[in-house]
């Protein structure tokens, strides 16, 4: 059997990726699954409304309150967290249906969501931060997404999440995209070939 640069394991791994809203979490996954078939992204669920082209079941599960207060009850959720008034949630069905397939599966949620996670599973956790928050700032509103309201309140929790970085085994500033790509890359491979 000939070695590939990444998906040799017989069960994947877990990376767990946070980052604030606009630091171009989503965009780096997407290269990752794109070059990778061994490297899948965890779809969790939300409350929240769909963005301008997300789709159900590709970019979230879309779910009402009721709904995902039930998943709650039957212990469905690994973890979840309230963000801006919005619930998310991985299942964890789901992410072992992956793992045990052999995938790499990325899970990307808000610092939160993931200190949560910090005892409870074995994975690798990275954090990705813009060069700044004033970039951040620019990056949010040329997104058009939001209201100012709402960036503000974004920037502000940018600032806290920025305060979790040492909670991480691993931080990149996604300064320029295909350098902060290239250490991501670099990151899942290091860690498939690691002995544990």
């Amino acid at each position: 059997m000939n070695k590939k640069l990444l998906g040799n394991l017989p069960r994947g791994l877990l990376f767990i990726i946070s980052a604030p809203a606009g630091t171009g979490k989503t965009t780096l996954v997407q290269m990752l699954t794109q070059e990778f078939p061994c490297v899948t992204r965890a779809i969790t669920c939300t409350t929240r409304k769909p963005r301008p082209g997300e789709k159900d079941g590709v970019d979230y599960f879309f779910l009402t309150e009721q709904k995902f207060q039930e998943k709650i009850k039957q212990g469905d959720f690994l973890e979840h967290a309230n963000v801006f008034g919005n619930f998310y949630g991985t299942s964890y069905s789901l992410l072992e249906k992956e793992l045990n397939s052999g995938k790499h599966v990325v899970l990307v949620i808000d610092t939160q969501g993931a200190l949560q996670l910090r005892h409870k599973v074995k994975a690798i956790f990275i954090f990705i931060s813009p060069p700044s928050l004033e970039e951040l700032k620019k990056r949010l509103v040329k997104r058009r997404t939001e209201s100012p309201e709402l960036i503000e309140k974004r920037i502000v929790w940018a600032r806290h999440e920025l305060e979790m970085i040492s909670y991480y085994d691993y931080h990149i500033i996604n300064d320029e995209l295909s350098v902060a790509y290239e250490e991501l890359k670099s990151i899942l491979i290091a860690e498939e070939d690691r002995v544990r």
